[in-house]
């Protein structure tokens, strides 16, 4: 990935700045630690959520070339880590930056893949007092379609399109395909630049020639997948993000002002690719003052960059300035974070995956509505915060796609559906929790001998239980899959939870289906359900 070391940046912004306008303002850093560099964000949020960039800070690290041949950071390696991130500390006690909320530190795949990454985390917050956390590629996904997606709906050009929107870093690919604010589509492929470098360097010990020969066929074949699952949509836009791809955006175009997007002309950017590749490293550093590490891998990313535009059958690819650094700023100016407008999102991810597997989807939302107003009604109960109603939205969705494999135990058909699904959003945490509510929705409560949830941690296994158990009582309501409860009042008395139901004459099925659910609700909640018609008038 191209940048420039502990190089700063002038700060731009789209919200008008006044001179004595830093009342309230509270300084904030965002932290990337990558395949190869370590980047840091300085910004400050107000009271309403604007953002305005201080300083970008960048510093070359081998975090990549580690993991991606020895599964193993070095000692050496990890201690290089420590010093920027020292040096960082000392950047962000010039702004006063010096609390744990103030700082968001991340790192993605290269750190992720590596055999000691608690031990890698564990030296970082020893030696500086740094959290790092480590994003899977959900979340990696989530935050840069939070960093990106604003930007991109005022584009013209873009407008109503389908947008391919595609990373390429050292380590892997992130792939979002958006039309408007909806997600159609993500994922992430083990196509990176740096990993391509070191297969390249493992397969051939001849010279460049020869490991050039094997780029194309084995790009090709990283994006035979990626074609494969986005087919179904046509008139694509292909965007690109990236240092690689804002490297070559500035050489082609010298004016370029980062606020709007570079067009690439497919071709131009395939000749420009050939001409890196065909220039060796040291020429690399010296003309375009390029770090030694940078200078390995550029070419690679923009071939791969290339060709994907050719397989695409895009004419033009555009280079934005936007990253997932600036959806980490979001998310501090807490702007976005499981909005109404992110769940959605996650909604028709999660819609997507159950049309996979032929779902009863008006059963499946009705149920998640069902669920979604009792835990409205019971929040008072189970305590649990806001986002996790989307979790126990997307579980009622879900929860019966393992009929698509057999009826019998299909609860733990479907909670092996789930874990291995994509949904967009979703993190490998959230997904468990999911799947795990999803599993015992019906017949047994968890054991000691399952051990899948004895594996976790007392506060996930609470979760759980709290919104299986609302889950098995909104399961109930619909259990003659006609929708016939549409809305309902509840009180919760010292005895007993009561669910009054209108406009429903007869209500005995699914009084006869709560009667047999009611055992984990009264085993969290501390009293039985009790379903009643209610016959006043009003």
């Amino acid at each position: 990935m191209v940048s420039h070391d502990m190089t700063k940046i002038e700060s731009k912004t789209e919200i008008p700045i006044l001179e004595d306008s830093t009342a309230g303002w509270k300084p904030i850093a965002v932290i990337d630690i990558g395949t190869s560099l370590i980047r840091m964000v300085i910004a400050e949020v107000s009271p309403t959520g604007d953002i305005r960039r201080l300083e970008d800070l960048s510093r070359a690290v081998s975090l990549g070339k580690d993991s991606f041949t020895r599964r193993m950071l070095r000692k050496q390696t990890i201690e290089e880590c420590v010093q920027v991130l020292k040096s960082y500390r000392s950047v962000m006690e010039q702004y006063q930056i010096r609390s744990s909320d103030q700082i968001r530190a991340v790192a993605t795949s290269a750190v992720r893949e590596a055999i000691n990454k608690l031990s890698f985390l564990d030296r970082i917050y020893i030696a500086t007092g740094i959290e790092v956390q480590i994003l899977d590629e959900a979340e990696v996904n989530r935050i840069t379609y939070l960093g990106v997606q604003p930007r991109l709906a005022k584009e013209p050009a873009l407008k109503e399109a389908n947008i391919c929107l595609i990373e390429i870093g050292g380590g892997s690919t992130e792939l979002l395909l958006i039309n408007g604010k909806d997600v159609l589509y993500s994922n992430t492929f083990r196509l990176g630049s740096l990993r391509l470098r070191e297969m390249l360097e493992s397969a051939v010990s001849t010279g460049s020639s020869s490991s050039r020969s094997l780029l194309k066929p084995h790009i090709a074949k990283s994006i035979e997948k990626m074609l494969e699952e986005t087919s179904d949509y046509s008139g694509l836009q292909m965007v690109a993000l990236g240092g690689d791809m804002r490297f070559a955006a500035h050489q082609l175009y010298p004016e370029w002002d980062r606020e709007s997007l570079a067009p690439l002309s497919a071709r131009e950017l395939g000749d420009f690719a050939e001409k890196i590749l065909g220039m060796s490293e040291d020429k690399l550093v010296r003309k375009y003052h390029l770090t030694l590490n940078d200078a390995e891998t550029v070419g690679i990313a923009l071939l791969a960059y290339s060709e994907l535009a050719r397989v695409f059958s895009v004419r033009n690819v555009y280079v934005s300035s936007l990253n997932m650094r600036d959806g980490l700023l979001m998310e501090m100016a807490g702007q976005g974070v499981w909005s109404r407008a992110f769940e959605d999102q996650v909604i028709r991810s999660a819609i997507d995956v159950g049309h996979k597997f032929n779902f009863d989807e008006k059963h499946g939302r009705h149920v998640a509505n069902l669920s979604r107003m009792l835990f409205q009604e019971l929040v008072r109960q189970h305590q649990l915060d806001a986002h996790y109603e989307t979790l126990l939205y997307v579980a009622a969705l879900l929860h019966e796609i393992g009929l698509f494999i057999g009826h019998r135990g299909y609860h733990k058909h479907s909670m092996y559906l789930i874990q291995n699904a994509t949904i967009f959003g979703i993190s490998e945490k959230n997904l468990e929790l999911i799947s795990m509510i999803v599993r015992y929705h019906r017949r047994a409560s968890p054991k000691p001998s399952h051990t899948g949830f004895a594996s976790l941690g007392r506060e996930s296994r609470v979760i759980i239980l709290k919104l299986a158990a609302i889950l098995r009582v909104a399961v109930a309501l619909d259990q003659s899959y006609s929708q016939r409860i549409q809305s309902f009042s509840t009180r919760m008395l010292e005895n007993r939870f009561e669910i009054n139901v209108r406009n429903v004459e007869e209500l005995s099925l699914e009084q006869i289906a709560l009667k047999q659910n009611n055992q984990m609700f009264e085993e969290i909640y501390g009293v039985p359900v009790l379903l009643r018609r209610d016959t006043t008038s009003g």
